[in-house]
């Protein structure tokens, strides 16, 4: 048999599973994969090809050229010769990393998938447990999973006693990863080989493999097995895109390159289905510039440095890809906790988007409403008031004529401008069991003394453009006594569960750790104390943090789904939630003729010079701001998604520096700087 010159192997040693293009030229959408190589004397039969081999231009002998282009049982046929000048630039370049994640795409292999169980779908009805076996890092796979599910992982060195905790979760996964070493024994042990073996006779299990595929030949039997991935290395990539393909952000395209006697065959490889469920790349692949986007960078460091906010959140997907999530800063300006991707925000006003309007869009899409429902046929309670006669139309345009909103909070005070003990207890009670801050509750039916107090107040003399809270704590009131159901129990059964929003909901510290949630105000005026937790905005608070206005907490990746599936017109991970009809209804600007830029429900781009975006998205392009510090914009005419999260209102709510330096929109700019085609 052939061996390889110490050029060739050197060049696979450095090369290896790293992106190469050359002017910006894609080698074949088949890709090839140069396997761990066992030693300096490189048997060529042992080299793991895909379909396509590429041999690049090194100043090889001849010879060397000669045996690859006779291997034509390894797809060698396909011969294609790239000339590589400056390998560094290569391997550095932005082609190359975009490489990668297209690399992975076309190469991991799934060799079984009984009963569909990849791609995983019905999250909501779905446990997941990730087990780890082997001795190489999961970060990025364990990462990656829990963007898409809530996925625990679970261990103990005991079968027996791992098998206990695993009997309650509907699907494992376990994940093989070995140390990416050529001359690292790739094999399964015999213990892992048993842990494998009993863990899929007793559960759900799909096993990837992080590893040289001959490692599976020690395994004598797959009947159990429902799921089988083949990744090849434990790089960080092969595990992004591994997880992606787990929960059909892609679909599997590679293809065994020899046989595992006696199960499978070479150019083996099942395809899966693929759903609209975001996934991740480099921005080269979805027409992007990651030199320009990376000035996103500078102008987040800016904004930390000059203390407009202690901490940020930017995550930037296109084309259904999340090219950009980085996070800045730290919780506080104390400088004690870093902000991580997956640390959960108070989303201020985007809470009008994320939980209030796509319920009402599917009360709308269900024939309950219409447009031109008026409040006195949704809420009987305002039949004879001055509201009775708006419509939804209206009142999502916020061009009702809706004031700012009455003063709730001096309704709940005393005569010395104290807490009401009719109101408030420093302990949950009978009929007190609404919390809006630590040992703070409020009686179970002051909502109710609110909602009286909207349906008296006074309206605009003038029809015109006057943004309005009072819209979705009204549209509250409808959609809980329409359903049955609490806003907060709503959202999670409609959207969220079934989203994957694992980091999303009301009043999270009934869910989360509080050092995963930045603090957003030291409240010096009401609760008196700092808020970590609860919800920031006093009118959401007074109605124990569940409001249509405000109180949803969240992180950018969470964030960018609820928006995804706005930019997919109703759809994700191929369930169908509304009609694409109906997010356009709702995505229209009714009144802008009359100077309001505001469309049902949606922030829309300024029609002027001053409003909510760069200037640089389009007029179909929608989302919302947060008080606290928060944008969420989607623009389908570039098939963008931006998020931007933050608690710029720490320690004290004082002038809003944040939006006075553009911080957000000068973000978008760059963003659409970065599109080259």
């Amino acid at each position: 048999m052939q061996k390889l010159d110490i050029k060739l192997y050197l060049f696979y040693v450095l090369f290896f599973f790293t992106a190469i293009t050359y002017a910006g030229k894609k080698i074949n959408k088949d890709k090839v994969i140069l396997n761990s190589v066992p030693s300096i004397s490189i048997n060529l039969d042992t080299i793991v090809y895909f379909n396509t081999a590429v041999l690049f231009d090194l100043d090889l002998k001849d010879t060397v050229k000669k045996v690859f282009k006779s291997k034509n049982g390894a797809g060698l046929q396909n011969y294609k010769s790239i000339k590589i000048t400056d390998s560094a630039s290569v391997v550095n370049s932005a082609t190359a990393d975009a490489f990668q994640y297209e690399f992975y795409e076309n190469a991991i292999t799934v060799l079984s998938n009984i009963n569909a169980i990849i791609p995983i779908k019905k999250l909501e009805q779905q446990k997941i447990a990730y087990v780890k076996i082997g001795n190489a890092d999961n970060e990025a796979f364990i990462s990656t999973l829990q963007k898409y599910a809530d996925v625990t992982v679970i261990e103990d060195a005991n079968t027996d006693r791992l098998q206990r905790k695993l009997a309650r979760y509907t699907t494992v996964i376990i994940g093989y990863h070995k140390i990416d070493n050529v001359f690292e024994n790739y094999g399964f042990t015999s213990d892992e080989i048993a842990k494998i073996k009993f863990l899929s006779g007793n559960n759900n299990v799909i096993l990837n493999v992080f590893a040289n595929p001959y490692c599976l030949s020690a395994i004598d039997s797959f009947e159990n097995i429902k799921g089988l991935i083949v990744s090849y290395q434990n790089k960080t990539v092969a595990q992004i895109v591994s997880a992606e393909l787990i929960f059909g952000a892609i679909q599997a395209k590679g293809k065994l390159p020899f046989s595992i006697k006696p199960y499978f065959k070479g150019n083996e490889g099942l395809s899966t289905e693929k759903l609209d469920r975001l996934g991740f790349t480099y921005a080269e692949n979805v027409g992007m510039d990651a030199a320009v986007l990376s000035k996103i960078d500078v102008i987040a460091n800016k904004a930390i440095t000059e203390k407009m906010t202690p901490g940020i959140q930017v995550l930037v997907a296109r084309k259904g890809k999340v090219i950009y999530q980085k996070s800045f800063g730290y919780h506080t300006y104390e400088n004690i906790i870093k902000v991580q991707n997956s640390d959960i925000y108070d989303v201020a006003s985007l809470t009008k988007i994320m939980a209030t309007l796509p319920n009402v869009m599917l009360q709308y899409d269900r024939k309950k409403i219409n447009l031109e429902t008026n409040l006195g046929e949704m809420l009987p309670n305002f039949i004879g008031s001055n509201k009775e006669k708006i419509n939804l139309k209206d009142l999502l345009s916020h061009y009702a004529g809706l004031v700012a909103g009455p003063s709730f909070s001096n309704a709940a005070l005393n005569s010395s401008k104290g807490l009401s003990e009719v109101y408030f207890r420093k302990k949950a009670e009978i009929n007190f069991t609404k919390q809006l801050a630590d040992s703070l509750f409020i009686r179970n039916d002051f909502s109710d003394i609110m909602m009286q107090m909207i349906i008296n107040s006074k309206l605009s003399v003038k029809k015109e453009y006057r943004y309005s809270d009072l819209t979705f704590m009204i549209l509250k009131d409808y959609l809980e006594k329409s359903t049955a159901k609490t806003l907060d129990v709503l959202i999670q059964d409609n959207f969220y569960k079934s989203l994957g929003m694992n980091n999303s909901g009301y009043n999270p510290v009934k869910n989360f750790a509080k050092n995963r949630i930045p603090p957003t105000e030291s409240d010096t005026y009401f609760r008196r104390q700092l808020l970590q937790g609860y919800v920031n905005d006093l009118s959401a608070a007074l109605e124990g943090g569940v409001s249509g206005h405000a109180g949803i907490f969240s992180n950018a990746m969470d964030v960018a789904k609820l928006m995804q599936l706005y930019l997919q017109k109703g759809s994700y991970g191929n369930q169908y939630y509304f009609s694409e009809k109906t997010f356009e209804d709702f995505n229209t600007c009714y009144f802008c003729a009359e100077g309001n830029r505001r469309g049902v429900g949606f922030d829309k781009p300024q029609l002027g010079k001053d409003g909510p975006t760069c200037g640089c998205a389009s007029m179909t392009s929608f989302g919302h701001t947060g008080y606290t510090g928060t944008m969420a914009w989607a623009d389908p005419e570039n098939q963008i998604v931006y998020i931007f999260l933050s608690n710029r209102t720490y320690p004290v709510a004082k002038v809003n520096r944040l939006s006075k330096a553009n911080i957000r929109e000068d973000i978008q700019k760059v963003i659409y700087d970065a599109i080259v085609q």
